[in-house]
């Protein structure tokens, strides 16, 4: 695959070169996890890997945007996929980059939380990906794991190169994910066997790694 070059990206040299440097899941993983985390205080963002950098945080499609954007620059396909909750339970979705070694599917993922986190590369299937999120992925106040779906891959370069650099907020890849295929996770009638998290699974997915009230955030 033809990698995003800085021309296409707009990038000044600066950006480009930045990410360039995060040559691997692993470097990319590793810059996200050193930005705080959006906590949106003046109302909900949708940030352009620019944006991003700038700003110096994300929430999880912020963070798999920049890390799409990324893989491009290294010759990867920029994918995106979404990981649906069960939204009628008061949860939230979460979106990851994809990644494959080997004929093998791994996720970056920017998130707060000691869970949902960076996936290597050893799922055969997306299926098999977004089971990984399952277990650990529950409401803290009541232990309920309420993981449903996961979408179809995105691909930005659909979107071509504008949205890498836009000054707006991109609400319409948020939109474009919403409508792909989703795939349930757990069979028909089997919701009523999954058991809530235990106490000491509760206790290690309260745990958050930027606080609110942190002004970096």
């Amino acid at each position: 695959m033809q990698r995003l070059t800085r021309a296409e990206s707009d990038f000044t040299a600066t950006e480009y070169e930045m990410l360039r440097k995060l040559s691997t899941p692993t470097k990319i993983q590793d810059f996200l996890d050193s930005l705080p985390m959006n906590w949106e205080k003046n109302g909900d963002t949708h940030l352009s890997p620019r944006r991003v950098i700038e700003k110096k945080k994300a929430h999880c499609i912020e963070g798999a945007l920049l890390a799409a954007t990324a893989l491009w620059i290294q010759g990867e396909p920029p994918r995106i996929m979404n990981l649906s909750a069960r939204l009628q339970r008061g949860d939230v979705d979460h979106v990851v980059a994809l990644y494959m070694r080997s004929g093998y599917y791994g996720a970056i993922s920017k998130t707060n939380h000691a869970t949902i986190r960076f996936r290597d590369p050893i799922y055969r299937t997306l299926r098999e990906l977004a089971l990984s999120y399952f277990h650990e992925w529950f409401l803290n106040a009541t232990g309920e794991k309420t993981l449903e779906c996961y979408s179809k891959p995105l691909d930005m370069r659909s979107f071509g190169t504008n949205w890498i650099t836009s000054e707006k907020d991109l609400w319409e890849v948020a939109n474009a994910l919403s409508v792909l295929p989703h795939y349930n996770l757990v069979p028909k009638g089997n919701w009523r066997y999954v058991r809530t998290a235990d106490q000491m699974e509760i206790k290690a997915g309260s745990l958050i790694e930027w606080p609110e009230s942190d002004p970096r955030t």
